[in-house]
């Protein structure tokens, strides 16, 4: 193996193809908008144990989500130019192992967020963990081209579990923070789909630009990023934020709308893939600015 994730003196798997299962850039966007959820929860610093704990447990559990999703899905990365590098179908790692990894991670962090930080974070953990791994990965993402609309809520749901670590309950304002992420998800991710739409009707997925067209599909990412403005100004107009978040979240949906529009009019797969970056940018930003504003 080129990439070196063989060690070929012990024929066992390195750490990278391990860390290649995480889906590390995913895990920490994931952890960053659950860390975001826990500082907003207080006014002044967060306790250390849920910080800590919170966090790991929060980034184990989605680790493992990811690693269950690499198992399920090996047969259709193996056939997608995006996806054929992964460890399983690129052999670096067998089915077993897969397996033992996530379970154990993901054990782990269900041991550690019902003991070192509450049951309700573990319990609504555990359902986001289900939710993606399982219900989205195994039924939804081959049943409807609607799948990353309806299972977009399992990966909403990190700064709720983030808010919940801190306080136990859960708070209206998370829920603020769970409905951008979740209007955030199918413009996301179907500017992917759009630039990647031949190699999902290869594998037979039915995403939305094989179902219905990209020309369909562009108009709804328009649409939706609309909708995600409106949506992103409930925190200031709810009185959770201040004029700073206000003025990010309007010229933050403008430069993403940019990017929707640009690609509705020129059907460029390039800008798709633009759109899709920037909609990555956008919601870093946007929580980062998020976390600036609970503290000026």
């Amino acid at each position: 193996m080129t990439d070196q994730t063989i060690d070929n003196s012990t024929n066992t798997p390195g750490w990278k193809s391990y860390y290649e299962l995480c889906k590390p850039k995913v895990v920490m966007l994931i952890v960053f908008t659950a860390v975001v959820g826990m500082f907003l929860a207080v006014p002044g610093m967060v306790p250390w144990q849920p910080l800590i704990f919170g966090t790991i447990g929060i980034g184990l559990a989605a680790s493992s989500a990811a690693a269950i999703n690499h198992f399920l899905d090996q047969k259709y990365d193996a056939k997608m130019a995006r996806t054929k590098g992964r460890p399983l179908p690129h052999g670096d790692l067998n089915g077993t192992q897969v397996l033992g990894f996530a379970f154990t991670i993901g054990a782990i962090a269900m041991l550690m967020l019902t003991f070192l930080v509450n049951e309700l974070t573990a319990f609504l953990t555990f359902l986001s963990l289900i939710g993606y791994a399982v219900v989205y990965t195994v039924y939804l993402k081959h049943a409807t081209p609607q799948n990353i609309v309806i299972g977009g809520a399992a990966g909403a749901a990190p700064p709720v579990l983030g808010w919940t670590a801190v306080t136990g309950t859960i708070d209206p304002h998370s829920l603020l923070l769970f409905l951008i992420i979740f209007i955030w998800t199918p413009p996301h991710f179907w500017a992917l789909a759009v630039a990647r739409r031949e190699e999902y009707a290869k594998a037979d997925i039915p995403m939305l630009p094989v179902t219905h067209g990209a020309e369909f599909t562009r108009l709804q990412i328009v649409l939706y990023t609309v909708l995600l403005i409106v949506v992103s100004l409930l925190p200031f107009l709810t009185g959770m934020s201040g004029y700073l978040y206000l003025a990010f979240a309007i010229g933050l949906g403008f430069w993403f709308l940019y990017y929707a529009v640009l690609l509705k009019k020129t059907a460029d797969d390039v800008i798709a893939m633009k759109a899709f970056r920037v909609s990555i940018y956008y919601l870093m930003i946007i929580f980062a600015v998020l976390l600036i504003d609970h503290y000026i």
